[in-house]
């Protein structure tokens, strides 16, 4: 190994999100830094995440819209099939844009960046491709990877993984998805509307990460009407002469592939985070202030995806830009996280927001809630399905979180978070005007159910004047 180089003033491992977040505020500080990313440059969101499922998701979403023509009175719809390797060519193309504009924020020069598996040799010291690099501080932005066996390498493309889908010219008939988590609902709907016989396996009935049991109950529902799904035994696979034989307990299936979407794991086998001399988790993780990013006391933050808590793309960019900044504090700030705000772009919409209801188990509210498939503006659109749920304390008044299926759920979902995060009583978000006839008309019929539940009832969504507040009028 050579000698140590010349010190510099930061090292950040990792070019994904908040790597990149985190580059942007080193740079304004220092010119003396280096990025250090291990495998492809571009981010997972870009290059095999939230960008190219959205791309098949839309896709997916445009043919099965044709299902409903006939009702509109539109004929012809029988004519219409999927050309799926065409699909798949444009998913790549579009995807390949949004890596090429990740790619060009990562450029800091030959000078600043190398392609390598970085590992600490404490929390000043780096080494990568046989070459140690001492800093005054480091940033860990690793992230993670797709759960994957390693004994199905031997299945070769019959076992993908998002890492391998969308490279993929085309799919077989009959595909396998394991798990029904944020990516595993989008994709197995959305490959189910484009024609391929999808049979999801679960080991409980979750999808992606709803606790209330209505809200999951109307969302299963409307998931059984495009694909199958399989609740038993975890599954696992074995090769098979007509393709892979999935199996969970009693139920064996063969299918010509099979996705694997049953979890992504931190990236921290030989990164070194045993030499920073503090405990490590049972996930390889050391401690670190959730607002800050600072490991213990050192000069090293972690960001980003190895840190499952927040593993979102807003998060990870918020991350790193909090790391950026306070890596060069004297004392390290502590930043306000954002209101929890998790999506997934099944239909209809699944959406998080706040907190969720097993979190608000045990404490005094009230709930307010919406059935879609009687809302008219959905019913107009054919998108007569979900159910909105919102949680409200019961003695202030103020909206604490809500969960849902909904149609056009991702800005119902934005309009409750911004309500949160300003700490909103149901009374002041029914004082906000709706349009009609809009979706948002069935938030306020849950935000009304809600407020006729609390103690302190008012008579009109409108707000008082301020003459009439201070009785200066009768």
């Amino acid at each position: 190994m050579s000698e140590t180089s010349t010190p510099i003033d930061t090292i950040i491992i990792g070019a994904g999100s908040a790597g990149l977040s985190a580059l942007r505020e080193v740079r304004k500080r220092t010119d003396s830094f280096l990025i250090i990313n291990d495998g492809p440059w571009g981010t997972t969101c870009a290059r095999v995440g939230c960008m190219p499922s959205k791309l098949l998701i839309e896709a997916a979403n445009a043919f099965d819209r044709s299902k409903t023509f006939d009702t509109f009175g539109i004929r012809g719809a029988q004519q219409l099939s999927v050309d799926l390797p065409a699909v798949l060519t444009r998913v790549r193309a579009l995807r390949n844009g949004f890596v090429s504009g990740t790619i060009e924020d990562s450029d800091a020069g030959p000078d600043h960046q190398i392609s390598g598996r970085a590992r600490l040799l404490g929390p000043n010291q780096v080494t990568v491709n046989g070459k140690e690099y001492s800093a005054s501080r480091i940033i860990i932005a690793t992230g993670t990877r797709p759960r994957f066996d390693p004994a199905w390498h031997a299945m070769g493309n019959r076992v993908l993984t998002t890492d391998t889908l969308f490279e993929q010219t085309t799919l077989s008939p009959r595909m396998a998805v394991l798990g029904l988590g944020a990516v595993g609902v989008e994709m197995a709907q959305a490959l189910a509307r484009l024609g391929i016989e999808v049979t999801a396996f679960v080991s409980r009935k979750s999808v992606a990460g709803l606790s209330d049991p209505d809200v999951l109950n109307t969302l299963w529902g409307e998931l059984e009407k495009d694909f199958h799904i399989h609740v038993g035994e975890r599954a696992s696979l074995a090769a098979h002469k007509d393709g892979v034989e999935v199996i969970s307990g009693d139920k064996r299936l063969v299918v010509d592939q099979v996705l694997a979407a049953s979890g992504r794991v931190p990236n921290v086998e030989g990164l070194g985070l045993e030499t920073l001399g503090v405990a490590l988790d049972e996930h390889g993780l050391p401690p670190f202030d959730g607002n800050t990013r600072q490991i213990a006391d050192l000069p090293v933050f972690l960001v980003g995806d190895i840190d499952p808590s927040r593993a979102l793309l807003h998060e990870a960019s918020d991350e790193g830009h909090i790391a950026g900044m306070n890596a060069f504090a004297d004392k390290p700030r502590h930043y306000r996280r954002r209101t929890v705000l998790g999506i997934s772009f099944c239909q209809p919409n699944a959406a998080v927001v706040g907190q969720s209801f097993k979190e608000l188990a045990g404490q005094d509210i009230v709930i307010g809630h919406i059935d879609f498939s009687r809302q008219g503006r959905a019913r107009v659109a054919q998108e007569d399905a979900g159910l909105l749920r919102v949680y409200v304390d019961r003695a202030s008044g103020k909206l604490l979180g809500s969960e849902m299926c909904a149609p056009a759920g991702e800005h119902l979902a934005h309009l409750l978070a911004l309500a949160i995060n300003n700490e909103l009583t149901v009374q002041q978000m029914l004082n906000m005007p709706i349009y009609h006839p809009v979706l948002e008309e069935g938030l306020r019929t849950a935000l009304r159910r809600a407020a006729g539940q609390l103690a302190h009832k008012s008579p009109t969504d409108l707000a008082l004047c301020d003459l009439d507040k201070n009785s200066v009028l009768e």
